[in-house]
């Protein structure tokens, strides 16, 4: 079984909410999952409930992310290094 982080769609119609999860690369993008990582707003650009100690020990596990997750966790790195 090969993981993967990538994003799976919540919300209304035109006010996406992205969850980062830990999924199986088998599984549909809004189907099962192992873990939920973080929450995203592509709206406003914020980053929410980031469980960056997770992500890394999911990574370093094996888990690929996605490239969309690898924007957010640059974006996040450079937040918090402001």
């Amino acid at each position: 079984m090969s993981v993967k982080i990538r994003l799976t769609r919540k919300g209304r119609i035109h006010s996406p909410i992205y969850r980062i999860i830990a999924t199986d690369s088998r599984s549909s993008r809004d189907g099962k999952f192992i873990e939920i990582l973080g929450t995203y707003n592509p709206l406003r650009e914020e980053i929410s409930q980031f469980k960056a100690e997770r992500i890394s020990d999911w990574i370093s596990k094996g888990a690929l992310p996605s490239d969309a997750v690898k924007k957010i966790i640059k974006k996040h790195k450079e937040a918090a290094a402001k």
